[in-house]
């Protein structure tokens, strides 16, 4: 079956931007010219999932007013003749067909994702965490869905970070390299000692995802913080199911914490000739 749906966790309280998100979703905060999540759900849609699953939070409704008609706004900027403003804020609205379902409690990504069960319960299905941002002629999404297509089992997308910041992130463990970026991946430990990692590939926020993970969260036990972790339901899932890693090609840009979403704006903006200008005058003053 082909991949057409994508999750995107996006409940979490972005305590790392107060005070700004006491109100505005960290999701909705802007990268260069549009908002962070708009990335994600970009991504999915160039990777041909149809359906978008937005698991939320009581403080969340800004992102679902984003993706939501605004006729008040709409019938200003036609009445003005901005008919370019006005395509715009349309074609927003027109992106895709997104269903919300609430994560009632913040019990960590792995209950974000067990919250998607009843949509997702029959299929592999894709996620992708906003707060990192691909770019990419061919989506990592996508590149993990072609890997799906060709080897069945759960995909995730790896990266290879230096010995010292392995304990930033999830790790696994490679059986063998199946063929060049593509690894068997028989173990992974969240956030381990350098010394104790057992590779330097961490997890980045992109996967496709059996359904099997549900009963495996379901019974999961809590972790840190009394968090519900999707890698220790993905380690068991290694026991049960193929599970590939993929070296993925392209740019990544942590937008999760303030020195990340900085550094992309920065690092994107300089892609683009008329802003690059910008900012190379105001460091040259």
């Amino acid at each position: 079956m082909k991949i057409k749906k994508c999750v995107l966790p996006v409940a979490g309280l972005g305590t790392r931007f107060l005070p700004v998100t006491k109100e505005l979703a960290k999701e909705m905060l802007p990268l260069v010219n549009r908002p962070i999540i708009s990335y994600g759900v970009e991504e999915a849609l160039a990777s041909n999932c149809s359906e978008i699953i937005m698991i939320t939070g009581r403080a969340k409704r800004s992102l679902e007013n984003y993706f939501d008609r605004s006729f008040e706004l709409e019938e200003l900027l036609k009445s003005r003749g901005k008919m370019d403003l006005y395509n715009m804020v349309v074609k927003i609205s027109n992106m895709a067909e997104i269903l919300y379902i609430r994560q009632r409690e913040p019990l960590g990504l792995g209950h974000a994702i067990l919250c998607a069960e009843l949509v997702c319960k029959n299929e592999f299905f894709g996620v992708a965490l906003p707060d990192d941002v691909f770019i990419n002629d061919v989506p990592v999404l996508s590149q993990l869905i072609k890997i799906h297509e060709r080897m069945g089992g759960t995909v995730i997308a790896l990266e290879e970070v230096a010995p010292e910041n392995v304990s930033r992130y999830g790790i696994v463990k490679s059986q063998f390299e199946v063929e060049p970026g593509v690894h068997k991946i028989i173990d992974m430990v969240e956030k381990p000692k350098p010394e104790d990692a057992p590779s330097n590939l961490a997890i980045m926020g992109r996967y496709v995802i059996s359904p099997t993970i549900f009963p495996l969260l379901q019974n999961a036990k809590t972790g840190a913080g009394g968090e519900i972790q999707l890698t220790d339901a993905l380690k068991v899932l290694c026991e049960q199911e193929p599970v590939w890693g993929v070296v993925y090609k392209g740019r990544r840009f942590d937008c999760g914490t303030q020195k990340g979403w900085l550094a992309a704006n920065v690092q994107l903006a300089m892609d683009d000739p008329e802003l690059r200008e910008v900012i190379l005058e105001i460091v040259n003053k």
